[in-house]
């Protein structure tokens, strides 16, 4: 039994690591998420909400916002149509969780790595916030492609950018980066 430890060891600390930080990350975001009264936004769904009005009004966009407090979303209207919908969920926080989860799983140095996570994490936000804003202007235009395009090409969008940076950080800063360029 101690020769499979001893042999998986590389594998098992990823394991550990990885689900020690997702579930530290999640604890820490469901207790932020607790502080807000019954009913209430968190302000990242809400800040996320008005980080797309803003990006859509660069192009001159007749978009709103209305807070829907009794079932606790957002309304994003497109030329005073009712398009989307805002839930905690569309914050990209969970996806943010899980890159840091990853990156900390494949360790390496300190800086390097805090440098990598708060980047990596500003570029999903910023591509998060995008993917709302063109799914809100496809939605309006086709909105019968709604399973389409929300169910399947921007998630399949931010995953893939997800994983490009999960490639990066393991090929270009990880210790396993600089332990097979030694081989």
């Amino acid at each position: 039994m101690k020769k499979y430890f001893i042999r998986y060891k590389p594998f098992l600390l990823f394991l550990t690591k990885f689900f020690l930080t997702f579930i530290i990350f999640t604890v820490l975001y469901q207790g932020f998420l607790g502080s807000f009264e019954d009913n209430k936004i968190d302000s990242l769904t809400k800040l996320v909400a008005r980080n797309t009005e803003q990006l859509l009004g660069l192009f001159h966009a007749d978009v709103s916002l209305e807070e829907n407090k009794a079932e606790t979303f957002i309304k994003l209207l497109y030329n005073q149509k009712y398009v989307a919908r805002m839930i905690e969920g569309c914050n990209a926080i969970s996806i943010i969780i899980l890159f840091i989860s990853f990156v900390v799983s494949f360790s390496g140095k300190l800086k390097p790595a805090l440098l990598f996570i708060f980047g990596g994490s500003v570029v999903i936000y910023i591509l998060n916030v995008m993917r709302i804003a063109l799914l809100t202007v496809l939605m309006y235009h086709f909105p019968k492609q709604e399973p389409l395009l929300h169910g399947v090409l921007f998630p399949l969008f931010i995953y893939g950018v997800v994983f490009i940076l999960w490639v990066i950080w393991v090929r270009k800063f990880s210790l396993y980066a600089k332990n097979t360029a030694v081989k």
